[in-house]
């Protein structure tokens, strides 16, 4: 398990043949085994030594991912699992991405720069503006959100610490929305319909 905050941008070494090579400092962290999030998909690090990683990308991964499009010195975002103990700064991420969405625009705002997501509807029906989602690993707050895309703000912080600041339009994000609307949509569908009280009553 995640929380979308990331501890580092690692550099792409190299994506060949399904095998993803990240140099990062945090690769000092990380044991043969060990779960990584890499733009918020969950990878199992392989051959990890004190400055890189790498991990076995599967097609259907590359596929249904952003991960696909890396190459030689891309940055990614990284972040290690939560440990029991830790503060759950951001919200609870997974690091199964739901979809891929594509940035539509860019608009400064203050200090801050507003992010426009385009997203199909089967990902959007999730999204509610203040609730959370993950972008690209990032937890983010919903500032916006209509029938095609939602907005996020991004604070300087999160611009200079994530790859986020480098997206413009046309940039595909992983995205993965809060598990806890998947869950309460499930239980209320699994709720009986309410009998019809009116086909009852005879008057």
């Amino acid at each position: 398990m995640f929380t979308g905050l990331v501890a580092d941008k690692g550099t792409v070494r190299s994506l060949r043949d399904g095998r993803l090579e990240v140099e990062t400092a945090l690769a000092g962290e990380l044991a043969a085994g060990d779960s990584v999030a890499v733009n918020g998909v969950c990878l199992t690090a392989v051959a990890p030594n004190a400055s890189s990683f790498a991990a076995d990308v599967m097609p259907e991964t590359l596929r249904r991912s952003s991960l696909g499009p890396l190459a030689e010195g891309s940055e990614v975002n990284l972040e290690l699992p939560l440990r029991a103990g830790d503060r759950l700064g951001g919200h609870v991420v997974q690091g199964h991405v739901d979809a891929v969405g594509t940035v539509a625009g860019l608009r400064e705002e203050g200090f801050s720069r507003v992010v426009r997501i385009a997203a199909d509807s089967d990902l959007l029906r999730y999204v509610v503006e203040k609730g959370s989602i993950a972008v690209d690993g990032v937890s983010l707050t919903v500032s916006a959100v209509d029938d095609d895309a939602f907005e996020v703000s991004l604070i300087p912080e999160t611009l200079e610490r994530t790859t986020l600041g480098q997206a413009e339009p046309g940039t595909t994000v992983n995205l993965e929305v809060d598990v806890l609307a998947k869950y309460v949509e499930k239980a209320i569908r699994a709720q009986p319909a309410e009998p019809d009280v009116s086909a009852r009553l005879k008057i």
